[in-house]
């Protein structure tokens, strides 16, 4: 797409996925930003980081979030270094928000990587005590009205649920009993959708008000967050944070309330953004087409910064 004038660049944070340490060793074991980072995380934690990811035995544990965390942030570092990226303006959508939180300056490194393994550990033991049949189930093509009459069903049926995110205006998140799942999916497919993929734990609903409070108490109440250097888009609301405190709030509001990268887009353009270099393995947030319709989009993962790259011009 075209720039103009005043066109800004914005560095995005990516929700987590399913992540094989295999998939980014050779980035994190080769890789002089990562190399540097994991050194880093690894004196916060106590552990080897690449040791323990590389014994987790399931897609979320503590060390893999970590994992991501850091990753996503050395990725942006060398996006810096070997592409010129220089942000105006950062957003991290749901899990994206912990590495928004240290980029943007509002928690150093360290307590990043702290919070982000106490957070782990909380919401982990948290589920394993509540809500222990809820899942959250995500799917496309199935554009708002249809969505509007499938939770109708649901409510007819006096099911609990609730939206927990909205990628674009046909992908969705649906937070439900485990037991409804192949109802839901019966449903999307004869709306001309398709199912993705469910998850547990779930994400992003009021209902889990309890562990916003826990993480309050037991880990976010310990931590000092500054004024961000760089503002950072709420995931929620599309409000631009520029205070520690709302960098705060945004985080715990993870739990409680639903992603709508939508809203963010709609911000990023009313502050003339017209590229977004996304930080982290990512199969959504850039790719998704209320992004890619808006925005040149630079995707920055560990195949990219491992691949050889072109000298770049010094303009002489």
């Amino acid at each position: 797409m075209e720039t103009g004038a005043n066109a800004r660049t914005a560095i995005v944070f990516p929700g987590m996925g399913p992540t094989r340490f295999a998939d980014v060793a050779a980035f994190m074991l080769g890789n002089p930003s990562a190399r540097r980072l994991v050194a880093r995380a690894d004196r916060a934690l106590g552990y080897s980081l690449t040791d323990h990811f590389r014994d987790s035995g399931t897609d979320y544990t503590e060390a893999a979030q970590v994992a991501f965390m850091v990753n996503c942030l050395a990725l942006a570092d060398w996006a810096g270094e070997a592409l010129g990226i220089e942000p105006q303006v950062c957003a991290g959508p749901s899990f994206g928000g912990k590495a928004a939180a240290a980029y943007s300056g509002a928690l150093p490194f360290e307590d990043a990587v702290r919070m982000t393994a106490a957070l782990a550990r909380c919401t982990e033991d948290y589920f394993s005590r509540e809500h222990t049949d809820i899942v959250t189930h995500s799917f496309v093509r199935v554009p708002e009205p249809r969505l509007r009459e499938l939770l109708a069903e649901l409510e007819g049926q006096e099911e609990w649920y609730d939206l927990s995110c909205r990628v674009d205006h046909d992908f969705h998140m649906v937070s439900l009993r485990e037991g409804k799942v192949d109802w839901l999916q019966a449903r999307v497919r004869s709306a001309g959708g398709l199912s993705l993929y469910t998850m547990r734990p779930p994400m992003h609903s009021a209902a889990f008000e309890p562990l916003r409070r826990r993480a309050a108490e037991e880990v976010l109440d310990g931590l000092e967050f500054a004024d961000p250097r760089l503002p950072v888009v709420d995931d929620h609301d599309g409000t631009v944070l520029t205070t520690g405190e709302g960098v705060r709030t945004m985080l715990l509001d993870g739990f409680v309330r639903a992603l709508r990268w939508p809203v963010v887009v709609e911000t990023l353009l009313r502050l003339d953004v017209a590229r977004v270099c996304v930080a982290g393995q990512d199969s959504l947030f850039g790719r998704v087409p209320v992004t890619t319709k808006n925005f040149t989009v630079v995707p920055v993962n560990p195949r990219v910064a491992m691949a050889p790259q072109p000298v770049r011009s010094s303009g002489v």
